[in-house]
Order: structure tokens, then sequence, then C-alpha cells
């Protein structure tokens, strides 16, 4: 693990960059459809649709990392609860 206290600032800045990237994604897709002449509503969803399973894909690295930053949240997160009923029961 790294240094605990820079975890929780990379955890967001991860969350950021992920789901900015995924909607980035997204806007690409129906601004690409709605220039083909698709209406808008209909180029939203085929792009929600195209976009989720190719983010995926794409974004395979920075979804990893934030899975592994979500464990070692899980993981300090039990450790302290675990400690707070040590020091309940003294």
């Amino acid at each position: 693990m790294d240094d605990e206290n820079d975890a929780p600032g990379r955890f967001g800045r991860d969350l950021g960059l992920y789901t900015a990237a995924r909607v980035g994604v997204l806007a690409v897709l129906a601004t690409l459809l709605v220039l083909a002449h698709v209406p808008l509503l209909i180029a939203v969803a085929v792009a929600l649709v195209v976009a989720w399973p190719l983010s995926m894909v794409l974004f395979r690295r920075l979804s990893a990392r934030l899975a592994t930053d979500l464990a070692e949240r899980r993981i300090r997160r039990q450790r302290l609860r675990a400690e707070l009923r040590d020091d309940e029961r003294s």
C-alpha cells in the first residue's frame, strides 16, 4: 500500500478522471450521431449503450486502479472498526 494519507486524494482524483473519461466518451459518441442527423434522444440512448462497453475496454487500467483503491479503503475501514471494537472492550 502507498502512503495512507495520500490514498483518499488519489482515489478522488482517479474517480473524477474515470467519470470524466466515461462522460467524455458518451458526449463524443452522441455528438457524432447528432452530426449524422440522428435525433438527439436516440443519439444519447445509442451512445449510452455503446459507451458502456467501450469505456470498459478503453479505461481498463484506470478501472483496475479504482478497484484496488476501493479494496484498500475497505481493508483500512475494517482495521479501524476492529480497533474501535477492541477499545470498547477495554
